[in-house]
């Protein structure tokens, strides 16, 4: 069985997946981490780095960047695996992660989620296909999502622009300018608002009619299943940096 430890074991996100593993015959939490710690836990949870005793075969990270580059310090320490499922991290701190998993394996996926995934080759089909189109992104999640953009809406944009050679630019805010739409960007819109779990939508607007692409997730149970598929992908690896395609061969 592999022994995890939760990075975020009181968030949202963090108690569906000590839930599942709970359930689980291939997994048991070995400890949990977590800044601000909450309710009650059946396994040793840690709010101090150096007070962490217990060893897990594994790490599953769902908290916000901060919280991971803290337990990513002591993954590499410790020589531990690590599944980051957190999103909102800046471009110099997602390069840092993969300076990281020089040392360690790193399993790294905006939306854990297989049909995103699937989502992702679509649409990196679709753009050179819809060249001539104007692409816009929306994405909807529920009211307590930090980032914005949404790390999945991001991942999109980026496959979109990387199949068509990089000649396009995201636009994540029109309210301040006063001209025509340029027609090498990627509008960007998020929504948060109620309980919504997920929800991506790429649009390819043409001048007589539209391509659209649509993705909703109803449970954020498919992410952390995701979350535990990874772990058995990456306890088996080498030191490296991974991602869905990896694990799909996608």
């Amino acid at each position: 069985m592999l022994e995890v430890m939760v990075n975020g074991c009181s968030g949202k996100m963090g108690q569906i997946v000590c839930d599942l593993i709970e359930q689980s015959k291939n997994f048991v939490i070995k400890c949990g981490f977590d800044r601000n710690v909450t309710g009650e836990f059946a396994f040793p949870v840690f709010d101090q780095i150096k007070n962490i005793t217990e060893k897990p075969d594994i790490i599953i990270d769902f908290s916000v960047p901060v919280a991971t580059f803290h337990i990513l310090e002591y993954a590499v320490q410790n020589h531990v695996p690590i599944v980051i499922a957190t999103t909102g991290f800046s471009q110099e701190e997602e390069e840092k992660i993969k300076q990281y998993s020089k040392q360690i394996p790193i399993f790294k996926s905006a939306n854990m989620s297989y049909d995103i995934m699937i989502m992702k080759k679509l649409v990196q089909w679709l753009a050179p296909l819809l060249k001539d189109t104007d692409i816009e992104i929306t994405e909807t999640h529920h009211n307590r999502k930090i980032d914005s953009p949404s790390g999945t809406a991001q991942m999109l944009a980026d496959s979109i622009n990387d199949s068509l050679e990089n000649t396009l630019h995201c636009e994540y805010n029109r309210h301040d300018k006063r001209e025509k739409r340029d027609t090498n960007e990627i509008g960007m819109h998020s929504i948060r608002g109620g309980n919504i779990v997920g929800e991506h939508v790429v649009q390819f607007f043409g001048e007589f009619e539209t391509f659209e692409l649509k993705h909703t997730s109803y449970s954020r149970n498919v992410f952390a299943e995701g979350a535990l598929k990874a772990s058995e992908f990456l306890i088996k690896q080498s030191a490296g940096f991974y991602t869905m395609e990896d694990m799909f061969q996608i």
